[in-house]
């Protein structure tokens, strides 16, 4: 329960914090133009598919940034890692960046990760912006101020903790978008539902089970969306507000994550096939409703309610077979919430309501993967 008072200011730091649409780009030409000293000083940081598609709507608003510097890497999670780092960091180091400098973050998950953590570590902290590009990064991956890498392909082994300037948020960026990266995003909204708000979970439920789902029709219908992205960022920032550090509330965030980060850990190690974040996270909260079932309270009726949603949506089915789990559980050892040499959970109660720090056996875990 929040009081008042704190309730009003968390929601006036949230809305000076997200923008969105034509108040985002004027709040950001204010923001370039007052604080920072030369469009030199402006980095942005793309990917080849943002540079094509997402980088001249940002020109088409603020056209004196065709002077900024931009910094290009390759797209795709397995981007996201040391080698990448230093490629970035050596050319802000060549083209002079300073602690006055900038970067604007334009892109989806591993552009706002890596640039974030980036901005971080360079001269021991520089000021960034977000412009995330897909719905998941506008949820999920550019807010709740954390930045990081992958390591020995270890899901966000190596981060900091690290607040952006502030956020735009623009769904026009979203019609360049494929479906499965559409849904991917719509996983991780609809996990904050599940962890802290049956209403949402129930609107977007509906929203997106009636309705054709794709980044044309959220675009057509931006009104609308517009508002759930808002709650579903509100539904983060509220628990990160008290809990920036994760020493506690916070945790509930990773529901879906202790599996989901080792299925996606697990296959980022193969060649022969990826699996995207939003993806991963619903196939680990499908496995982790199971555990919530057994363990927590959670009843069949809305365990079978979450299960049917998720699977309804997520039409790129991987099965885990049971010689996998294995691997999977020794990358599940890496995940930073673990204590005192046991494996601990986000679990479920109830849909909107979610119990952290639960440790799962190893054979419960085994279990799980064949009920």
């Amino acid at each position: 329960m929040y009081h008042a008072n704190a309730y009003n200011m968390q929601m006036k730091k949230i809305d000076n914090f997200v923008f969105f649409s034509d108040k985002a780009y004027e709040k950001l030409k204010i923001y370039l133009l007052h604080q920072v000293e030369s469009v030199k000083e402006i980095f942005i940081l793309v990917d080849h598919f943002t540079k094509k598609y997402c980088l001249p709507i940002l020109f088409h608003h603020l056209s004196f940034l065709k002077k900024s510097n931009i910094i290009q890497i390759k797209p795709g999670e397995h981007e996201k890692n040391i080698d990448t780092c230093i490629q970035i960091c050596n050319y802000l180091e060549k083209y002079k960046c300073t602690r006055k400098s900038l970067i604007l973050n334009l892109g989806g998950g591993v552009i706002t990760d890596i640039g974030g953590f980036i901005a971080s570590i360079f001269k021991r902290g520089i000021r960034f912006i977000n412009i995330p590009t897909t719905l998941l990064g506008m949820v999920d991956a550019s807010i709740g101020y954390k930045t990081g890498i992958n390591f020995n392909c270890i899901k966000n082994e190596i981060g900091s903790f690290y607040s952006p300037e502030f956020l735009i948020i623009d769904i026009s960026f979203l019609k360049t978008l494929s479906k499965k990266e559409i849904i991917s995003g719509i996983f991780e909204m609809l996990k904050h539902g599940l962890i802290a708000d049956k209403q949402f979970w129930m609107d977007l439920k509906e929203n997106v089970i009636k309705n054709k789902i794709d980044g044309i029709n959220i675009y057509q219908n931006k009104t609308e969306w517009n508002n759930l992205i808002y709650r579903s960022i509100i539904i983060k920032q509220k628990i990160v507000y008290n809990d920036p550090k994760e020493k506690g509330l916070r945790k509930i965030l990773n529901f879906g994550h202790t599996i989901g980060h080792a299925i996606e850990s697990f296959f980022l190690s193969k060649k022969e096939y990826k699996i995207l974040h939003g993806i991963a996270i619903a196939m680990g909260m499908i496995y982790e409703s199971i555990i919530s079932y057994k363990i927590n309270g959670l009843s069949m009726d809305e365990y079978k309610e979450i299960k049917s949603v998720l699977s309804f949506l997520n039409y790129e089915k991987k099965e885990i077979s049971h010689s996998e789990v294995d691997n999977l559980f020794s990358i599940m050892k890496h995940d930073k919430k673990n204590e005192k040499n046991q494996i601990q959970f986000s679990l479920l109660k109830k849909i909107g309501q979610c119990s952290y720090n639960c440790p799962v056996s190893y054979p419960l875990i085994k279990e799980i993967f064949g009920f």
